[in-house]
């Protein structure tokens, strides 16, 4: 009698244990997948958020030179028109993430920088200039720098800005969004992310 409780015990030992084997190794299987479908996530918004604006301006140019120990000047001026095209973009392959599987939970360490390109299309108008001082390479470097110069700081304080940050905003919440419905929690920079909301308090 001793020797069928005692194999009936080893049997339900075994089965339990078996049945605890399958169930980690579920879990652990479980938890790599909902990884590995984190990381291609992390990889899939990894694309280019562009924010483009046009702008125009117009700018005046002169220059005089004094001739002869100054008893005459030769000058040159110009109305200088400007169309251009501005974008501001952040490269979200280049969002630093950590993920720790143990306690589900997706870092991110840091943002990359927005970048600000600017494609001016100048031109030139009422362009008057003496015989001893004329346009040359030097002039229109110097213009298109002014001009850059100009429009950089322009749209640095315009909504531009605040349209491309939107954007990144959007993009990160689609990393809340994944890792809330698998039961993970998001981080940026130690802080989680508890609401969508919270993502808006992120100081770029």
């Amino acid at each position: 009698m001793r020797n069928i409780l005692f194999g009936i015990v080893i049997a339900l030992i075994i089965v339990f244990g078996l049945r605890y084997c399958e169930h980690q190794k579920d879990e652990r299987e479980v938890l790599e997948a909902n990884t590995a479908l984190i990381e291609k996530q992390l990889k899939n918004v990894g694309k280019l958020i562009v924010t483009e604006g046009n702008y125009a301006q117009v700018f005046s140019y002169s220059d005089s030179k004094d001739l002869m120990m100054g008893l005459f000047d030769a000058r040159k001026k110009a109305l200088v028109v400007v169309n251009a095209e501005a974008s501001i973009s952040y490269d979200l392959s280049l969002v630093e993430t950590q993920i720790d599987e143990v306690s589900k939970t997706v870092s991110i360490v840091s943002i990359p920088e927005p970048e600000l390109k600017i494609n001016p299309n100048i031109e030139y108008y009422d362009v008057t200039q003496d015989y001893l001082n004329q346009f040359n390479a030097n002039d229109y470097n110097t213009i298109k720098k002014r001009v850059e110069n100009s429009l950089r700081s322009k749209i640095e304080a315009s909504e531009l800005v605040t349209n491309s940050q939107n954007r990144l905003i959007s993009e990160l919440q689609k990393i809340y969004i994944l890792t809330n419905s698998m039961g993970w929690t998001l981080r940026y920079q130690g802080e989680p992310m508890k609401e969508e909301d919270d993502l808006q308090k992120i100081k770029m």
